[in-house]
């Protein structure tokens, strides 16, 4: 068992050191910087004007597909480099079983597409 903990040992010394590195540059960021914010730096909101609705309301679809195409897009690059790469490895189930990926990424964009998220106004 002894043994056994010392293989964790470089991890524990490399945490004490992070910690300590961490907590060193928050105090020294405490003395070094100026701590006398203003009233504009103490605001809620930074961007140059007041708030004029409630942050609870309902967001526009368009947001959402916006995500949905996103997501669309990231999966398709994610997922087909590595599935191109081992490709011979995989056979025809792997083959098919991107198709049936890529099918079902291609109705997605299929009904972004409908919905007129890939439309700029």
């Amino acid at each position: 068992m002894n043994e056994l903990l010392r293989g964790y040992l470089p991890i524990l010394i490399f945490l004490v050191i992070a910690g300590g590195m961490a907590a060193f540059i928050v105090v020294l960021s405490l003395v070094a910087a100026k701590q006398k914010p203003d009233s504009e730096k103490l605001s809620p909101y930074e961007c140059g004007f007041e708030p004029f609705a409630d942050a609870r309301s309902r967001f526009d679809v368009r947001f959402y597909l916006v995500a949905i195409l996103f997501i669309i897009f990231d999966l398709e690059v994610a997922f087909l480099f590595p599935w191109a790469v081992s490709l011979a490895h995989i056979g025809l189930f792997g083959f098919f079983s991107m198709i049936v990926f890529l099918a079902v990424l291609t109705i997605g964009f299929i009904y972004e597409w409908r919905k007129g998220a890939l439309e700029w106004e």
